[in-house]
């Protein structure tokens, strides 16, 4: 029987994910993919394999899993609980998992989507170019106890360990004009760039719902924009006023005036924002939105670079005479109570 991983419980939103299919715009399929790319690329610094490999995406809270062969697996995105027969794991982290151990990761504690990797990635059939599931579209589907995903038998070493960046609890979000930014009034623009936004609980792989005290933001001729081509990151201001952020899983066609377009690299801090989070969002040019993405991707290729072990060994420690080894000394013959 070929290596697996058993779903023994899942959540109520858990589906394999990878960076999504390309080249399907036009036949009316957005890219899909994971909700946060980086937690793929970060997974794959920890396991030596390509960010292509799909892992399981854990929206919430995550579930219970067993192998049946000896795997690495590896814990990024959203912080949630997790134990290994049940001693805790550290997140962003790899870990060995041996055949039969009960692997059970709780509650988000931080963020929204955590993610969890095994070595190769899983061997989920390709279709239309990737092995993840996009929902919306019928591709895959959420995960059920009793499934069992193969995995390719791939070794990768554990006990490794990634410091994350601070993506998880909302911030600032850069945006660029998109094709009907003009036809928001300039105060209207400057309000929304000075407004502080909090993440509403209506949010999905589709988009997500900002939430704010003040008055809504309104477009000059709104009912007069044509259903047209919009892409994951636009803005749409929907008939109540209220932003949407279009996600992965966003339609490919729509009629909604769209204020800017979050830029790639910071589509992940939206995703990971928790329901009430605070977010800004910021106008930049089109040359600051390429030095933002050239910057990020320049992060994305050093995280290889950036794992270091949970356990140091002290062999591959170049300065080691350097520590402080022993704090004190004691006497084997002085009474110690002795004053």
């Amino acid at each position: 029987m070929s290596a697996a991983l058993k779903v023994h419980s899942a959540g109520p939103a858990l589906s394999l994910q990878d960076l999504g299919r390309r080249g399907w715009l036009a036949f009316g399929l957005t890219r899909g993919g994971a909700a946060d790319t980086l937690a793929l690329h970060e997974g794959a610094a920890l396991l030596g394999h390509s960010a292509e490999c799909a892992a399981i995406e854990m929206t919430g809270m995550g579930g219970t899993f067993e192998a049946t062969a000896d795997t690495v697996i590896a814990l990024t995105g959203a912080r949630m609980t997790a134990t290994l027969d049940g001693a805790p794991l550290v997140w962003n982290a790899s870990h060995a998992l041996p055949a039969g151990a009960k692997l059970a990761i709780g509650g988000v504690q931080a963020g929204t989507c955590g993610y969890l990797h095994v070595a190769g990635g899983f061997d989920a059939p390709v279709q239309m170019g990737a092995r993840g599931s996009h929902l919306n579209a019928g591709i895959g589907g959420l995960l059920q106890a009793g499934d069992e995903l193969p995995v390719t038998g791939a070794t990768a070493r554990s006990g490794y360990f990634l410091t994350p960046d601070n993506r998880l609890a909302g911030g600032t979000i850069h945006v660029v004009c998109s094709i009907q930014t003009t036809e928001f009034s300039e105060e209207t623009r400057a309000r929304f760039a000075a407004t502080a936004f909090r993440r509403d609980p209506r949010g999905n792989r589709q988009g997500v719902r900002m939430d704010s005290d003040g008055e809504g933001f309104f477009a000059n001729d709104g009912l007069s924009i044509v259903s047209e081509v919009i892409v994951p990151g636009d803005i749409q201001i929907t008939g109540d006023g209220a932003p949407f952020v279009l996600m992965c899983e966003s339609q490919t066609t729509g009629g909604y005036p769209r204020i800017g377009t979050v830029i790639p690299s910071d589509l992940p801090k939206v995703a990971q924002a928790p329901v009430g989070a605070p977010l800004q969002f910021e106008f930049v040019s089109h040359e600051e939105a390429r030095a933002l993405e050239t910057r990020a991707r320049a992060a994305i290729k050093g995280l290889a670079g950036q794992v270091q072990p949970l356990v140091r060994d002290p062999a591959d420690i170049a300065d080691l005479l350097s520590y402080q080894l022993v704090s004190g000394v004691v006497s084997a013959s002085a009474d110690p109570f002795e004053t």
